[in-house]
């Protein structure tokens, strides 16, 4: 097969959403029914109102019948619905169809009820979104790092896309889309898609009326928008960086082996298909380190540290490419798919690129999260296939599908050999690219192509355990690192005595070296000793984003009140929720620390993205351990 013969038939096999032999199934986190009617492509006509906090415009649904006598039914949390129209044709003409809204449900928002004429193959729905829209955060100039401009971004994942589009919101079904997008004339509009604009020339001027398409079937969390004053660099023909112009040279500089992540990535994953990899730096309020949209990362500009030392996220976002956009989990109970699959990934890139000890520092300190993870949870929260059931997804979102996850495969992999699995590997994106799969799905697939040619091995690995069980299996692996030794030396000193000698010792660490340092005094630390250790190191004056968040936390804990108005400084700048939860959750444990909890998040609350402020909120709305 010729290159473009490989290409057109994979943009063939990108428009349908799975093979004859997947199976339906039910999403209990939304109301479409996709076994009847299924959107196979949108439209999008939208209308960016800063004024309002507003998108006003119109989607256009094309749909494949299963059953013709059944009405089109699809999520919405929010939206103003003007009008409905029907045709036969994606193009129109249209006319005016009928349609009801169910009340609404908390979290889930409302069903759209549409009944369908006999031919009709679109629909096309007039709607407002509201500004208090879940999945839009409006930023006020001040808000921004230039503070001359506003600022709009999207966050879709899990079920927020229906607060901004009238979609069958649930990551089984898959859709390519093309929108046109209208902006005050000073801006800039971003997609998770294709742009001439962004293509031909970044730096021709904002013309407030922009156009996108994706030819590649994607579910709709991952259709995103960004609108504000931003700049491009490019890193490589393939990869570049949008940032405000404060900010895109900086990141520029930190995301400068983007292409070598990439080309690592294609040599373990197989093609990059989705033909650009470009990284969007978002004002410090975004609630996620990152996300995967195709094309087109979101990224906090807390992982802009300096020296490259966090951009672990970078090859987290870029592994997505394969495990989540392009093989995606069909519900949210099976998470761990997307994501224990990316953070294995996330770290056999590290270690093409950066070599085998730093990702070897970064699985043990994910080990360490995991373990923290596993005690803060019941067990039913600590299963791989979750039970979600009238849950918020946004629950499941711990770090135990990550690394609990990244363990399975890493079990997997030193039971049969790097080299048989990464044969596996490979073999598993190519034969569910483009499919929404269920836990149930890759576990026949595991065993039918890999567990079934040796049993010896497979008996070794027990699925059970690791997918529906809490915990860990007793034969799980135990991530460690070389590099920690003469860190853990030093902590030890720390733990005895004041150990201010110690510094000549530490001149080298990099990132994850001061971080396994500060953990493992996190619980034999007090006030005093804290003092030592800010006199020696500075942490309350550290510009690292992970090194600081986890010298606050201890700060909270041990009630150090020198790094009180860091961390208010740092509650109101950042609204990371890996960072703000963990720190007010720690203040929210003690009568005084609530109080203080109270007067930050009264500052902070307005800057936070709806995410984050639903996440706090319900921390303030429960009572937490008292510490011990």
């Amino acid at each position: 097969m010729t290159r473009r013969d490989a290409t057109v038939a994979l943009l063939a096999l990108a428009g349908c959403e799975s093979k004859p032999k997947m199976q339906e199934r039910r999403d209990l986190h939304s109301f479409a029914r996709p076994y009847e009617v299924r959107t196979k492509h949108l439209d999008l006509d939208l209308e960016v109102s800063f004024d309002s906090k507003t998108l006003r415009g119109s989607v256009t649904h094309t749909l494949e019948r299963t059953d013709p006598a059944a009405p089109f039914l699809l999520d919405t949390s929010g939206l103003s619905i003007e009008k409905v129209e029907t045709g036969s044709k994606p193009e129109g003409p249209f006319a005016a169809a009928q349609f009801t809204i169910a009340p609404a449900q908390p979290t889930f928002g409302a069903a759209l009820t549409i009944p369908l004429p006999s031919d009709a193959t679109a629909v096309r729905i007039h709607y407002s979104t509201s500004p208090q829209a879940s999945g839009l955060q409006w930023l006020d100039p001040s808000q921004t790092a230039g503070k001359k401009r506003p600022f709009l971004y999207s966050q879709s994942q899990a079920i927020h896309a229906r607060s901004w589009i009238p979609c069958q919101d649930t990551p089984g079904v898959r859709a390519t889309y093309r929108a046109r997008i209208r902006t005050p004339k000073d801006l800039i509009a971003l997609m998770s898609a294709r742009s001439d604009f962004r293509l031909a020339n970044p730096k021709e001027p904002p013309s407030g009326d922009y156009s996108f398409r994706m030819p590649l079937a994607i579910p709709a969390y991952l259709i995103a928008l960004a609108v504000g004053d931003l700049e491009f660099r490019y890193l490589s023909t393939r990869t570049g960086v949008w940032a405000e112009p404060s900010v895109v040279d900086a990141a520029a500089r930190e995301f400068v082996d983007t292409e070598r992540m990439m080309q690592a990535a294609e040599k373990l994953f197989g093609p990059y298909v989705w033909q650009r990899y470009d990284v969007l730096v978002l004002p410090p309020s975004f609630p996620f380190g990152g996300m995967e949209n195709p094309l087109l990362t979101f990224a906090t500009p807390t992982i802009l540290a300096g020296d490259k030392s966090l951009v672990s996220l970078v090859a987290h976002e870029l592994a997505h490419s394969w495990s989540g956009n392009l093989v995606t989990n069909a519900t949210w109970s099976d998470f761990w798919l997307n994501e224990g699959f990316t953070t294995y990934c996330e770290r056999r890139i590290q270690e093409a690129v950066y070599g085998a000890e730093r990702a070897k520092m970064e699985a043990a300190l994910g080990y360490q999260s995991l373990e923290d993870e596993l005690k803060s949870h019941p067990p039913a929260d600590q299963i791989l296939h979750i039970d979600l059931t009238g849950r918020d997804p946004d629950d499941g979102a711990t770090e135990i599908p990550y690394e609990k996850g990244a363990l399975f495969l890493t079990h997997i992999e030193q039971v049969f050999g790097r080299e048989t699995f990464d044969k596996w590997l490979r073999a598993y994106f190519a034969n569910f690219q483009f499919q929404s799969i269920t836990t149930a799905e890759f576990r026949s697939y595991l065993r039918n192509d890999l567990l079934a040619y040796d049993a010896a091995r497979a008996n070794r690995i027990p699925l059970d355990e690791w997918l529906t069980k809490p915990g860990l299996p007793t034969t799980a692996p135990k991530p460690t690192s070389d590099a920690f030794a003469p860190v853990e030396e030093v902590a030890k000193q720390w733990q005895a005595k004041d150990a201010s000698d110690t510094k000549p010792r530490t001149r080298d660490w990099n990132t994850h070296q001061w971080l396994h340092f500060l953990r493992a005094l996190t619980d034999s630390s007090d006030a005093a000793k804290m003092a030592q250790l800010d006199r020696a190191f500075a942490f309350t004056a550290s510009g690292n984003s992970e090194i600081l968040f986890q010298w606050l936390r201890m700060s909270v804990r041990h009630g150090y009140t020198p790094a009180h108005p860091r961390l208010e400084e740092f509650l109101t700048r950042v609204g990371r929720r890996k960072f703000v939860r963990p720190l007010f959750e720690e203040l929210l444990k003690t009568d005084y620390g609530r109080k203080r909890a109270e007067a930050i998040y009264a500052k902070a609350r307005p800057g936070y993205h709806p995410i984050t402020a639903s996440t706090i909120d319900g921390l303030f709305s429960k009572k937490l351990p008292k510490p011990q």
